[in-house]
């Protein structure tokens, strides 16, 4: 029996396989049909990378805390020396009434009086040694004499401390900043022995002396090293050259600096970044040998910094509570503090020995010595009358 073939006019078959979701070969469209594959979705967007930040930003509290007691303090200053009640001559009594200003003969800052200042914890020699007033060397630091004085120490703070507190946090920055307006105040009173003291100078200073001390400890992580390290030594030179005009105490801005600047390598150290990287890193990441906090040389003048900040302050202390004034033993660091020009004279600076009432003073420009006195043993500002008119 013979089989039978299709005829011409035999309907056509048509077979379609749907392939498996899991086919990975599916099969290819019968010829002569397009086929048009979906669009492939796009890829999800991925954020930005974020800035590296190996170290913790803190927020800026202490320093504008800082600035904020400064200027209530100098109001209540002000309230205190009410001017037109105590004196005779203000400036702007109509106006201000009594917070109005000493007149400028007897304050050239637009402030209160040597008296109102002493009152309230300005920084004296002679009470710090007759009276045990170490207090004072603290609290001088708060206090300012005037506006021309309280105005440019205020912004100087607000612009060096808020990036130093933003970088190493409250703590640190607090404790840089007052042990360096001691310090300031530690030099100046072993100095300036005929006048009072008031001013956040030194405490600035010890601000930027931490800062240069920053930069050489953690100099392995700045970019452009030098051209940091000039810009701040430019700074700090300019700064420490004001302090040669008269009525300002550049021994505050030589205490504070030097104290700073010791403590900025204890302070003020960062911890290396490989050390940094493997705290963050997936355990085993970085292998098992494990990298040191700090280099060598960090622990090196971390240590011997400690140790000149504790010998200095400690021999500092006993040489003021002794009495010692250090004009004695050095004739030509008052030149430090003010340099007389063709277009200022400096305040008269004297030295003095002084035996119940009666005081023996050397002015320390012209050499001259006279004794004296006094109705009152411990009256700063009749002891700088009569230095002025030794020294003129």
């Amino acid at each position: 029996m013979a089989g039978r073939t299709p005829t011409d006019s035999s309907p056509e078959l048509e077979i379609k396989v749907q392939p498996r979701l899991s086919d990975p070969h599916p099969l290819a469209p019968p010829p002569g049909r397009r086929h048009h594959p979906a669009a492939a979705p796009p890829p999800p967007s991925r954020p930005p990378p974020e800035a590296y930040q190996p170290f913790k930003k803190w927020l800026p509290l202490l320093v504008p805390t800082i600035v904020v007691a400064n200027v209530v303090l100098f109001v209540i200053a002000m309230y205190i020396n009410d001017c037109p009640h105590n004196s005779q001559k203000c400036l702007g009594a109509k106006t201000l009434g009594r917070f109005a200003f000493q007149d400028t003969h007897a304050n050239p800052l637009l402030g209160p009086s040597a008296t109102t200042l002493v009152s309230m914890g300005a920084l004296e020699a002679k009470k710090v040694v007759d009276e045990n007033q170490a207090w004072r060397l603290v609290t001088c630091m708060w206090l300012h004499a005037g506006v021309f004085h309280i105005l440019p120490n205020m912004l100087s703070l607000l612009f060096v401390g808020i990036r130093l507190e933003q970088e190493f946090g409250y703590l640190r920055i607090g404790l840089l900043y007052v042990i360096s307006g001691i310090g300031g105040s530690l030099l100046s009173s072993l100095f300036v022995r005929t006048t009072i003291s008031v001013g956040a100078s030194g405490a600035l200073f010890g601000l930027l002396g931490g800062m240069l001390s920053e930069l050489l400890t953690n100099w392995t992580i700045y970019a452009d090293k030098l051209t940091a390290l000039m810009t701040l030594i430019l700074i700090i030179v300019i700064n420490l050259a004001v302090g040669i005009l008269p009525h300002v105490d550049n021994f505050a801005h030589f205490g504070g600096f030097i104290s700073g600047f010791l403590l900025g390598f204890v302070l003020l150290i960062h911890p290396q970044f490989g050390w940094v990287s493997q705290q963050t890193a997936p355990p085993g990441y970085y292998g098992a040998k494990a990298k040191s906090k700090y280099k060598l040389y960090q622990y090196v003048l971390l240590v011997i910094s400690l140790l000149l900040v504790i010998a200095g302050f400690t021999y500092g202390l006993i040489l003021l509570l002794r009495g010692v004034d250090g004009n004695e033993y050095c004739s030509w660091c008052h030149h430090l503090s003010c340099i007389p020009t063709p277009l200022w004279t400096c305040e008269a600076r004297c030295r003095s020995n002084q035996v119940g009432n009666q005081v023996n003073l050397t002015c320390l420009g012209n050499g001259k010595s006279k004794s004296y006195m006094l109705s009152n043993g411990n009256n700063t500002s009749a002891i700088q009358q009569l230095c002025s008119q030794l020294c003129s």
